[in-house]
């Protein structure tokens, strides 16, 4: 798309005397459209990604990304069990390797399982499309080997969704799920920073995004969880309030 946008405007700048800074700047412009579109995965700019459900119902989901972590993940479960809520954990696939247990552990309590990648490269959203449709097959795979669930439901790596990623995501018959509330708790590490920033967020069809490997996020979930409900809202799975398939 640059190189069409750069041969554009180089032939208004030689034939139609567009003026150098004109070029300059609708490149700019068309730089952070662009960047707009690749990084904030609730424009839908390349694709549709699911992000919040449409409800007046007041009714949130919580979900983990880049587990399952041997000692964060297991506190987790505890937590939400003894809330008897429900939650969505978007797995790293590299990272089940030697804590299979843990992940039958969000199986049996009956959490949903999704794709998060296998690698969650620091430049996966630079693969090539072929090779992120083989990131995502092998996190399935490796998801699939401990649980036999194969996951439907795809988040992006840096929620990143870009051309390359559009064709791996449709080749390989996902369903690219995003957040409507990006908690930032691998950033945040006070409690009550934390606990105050999710709080002011709350509406009716949220979807959270925290992560099991934060600690910040241990010490606030029960808080969270009991405030939530004393607002009279409900904890629902990321499936039965996006009305989505899980697994195929």
């Amino acid at each position: 798309m640059f190189g069409c946008l750069l041969v554009s405007l180089a032939g208004a700048y030689l034939l139609y005397g567009i003026s150098l800074w004109a070029c300059v700047a609708l490149f700019f412009v068309y730089s952070l459209i662009l960047f707009y579109g690749c990084y904030y995965i609730g424009s839908n700019f390349f694709m549709r990604v699911i992000c919040a459900a449409k409800t007046d119902k007041k009714v949130i989901a919580i979900t983990f990304d880049d587990g399952p972590d041997a000692v964060h993940t297991l506190q987790i479960l505890n937590i939400l069990q003894e809330h008897d809520v429900p939650a969505a954990f978007f797995c790293i696939g590299n990272r089940i390797a030697g804590n299979e247990a843990v992940l039958k552990q969000i199986q049996q309590h009956g959490h949903i399982i999704g794709n998060h990648s296998f690698s969650h490269h620091f430049w996966f959203d630079l693969f090539s499309s072929a090779k992120m449709l083989d990131d995502i097959r092998q996190a399935n795979q490796a998801i699939k080997q401990v649980t036999g669930l194969n996951p439907l439901l795809f988040r992006p790596p840096y929620g990143v969704i870009n051309p390359n990623l559009k064709k791996a995501i449709v080749k390989g018959g996902c369903v690219p799920v995003g957040w409507s509330v990006r908690s930032m708790d691998t950033v945040i590490k006070d409690t009550d920073k934390l606990l105050n920033k999710v709080m002011n967020r709350i509406d009716p069809g949220t979807v959270f995004l925290f992560h099991d490997t934060s600690a910040a996020t241990i010490s606030a979930l029960p808080m969270f969880i009991e405030q939530v409900k004393a607002q009279g809202y409900q904890i629902v799975r990321l499936d039965k309030m996006l009305n989505l398939q899980a697994y195929g």
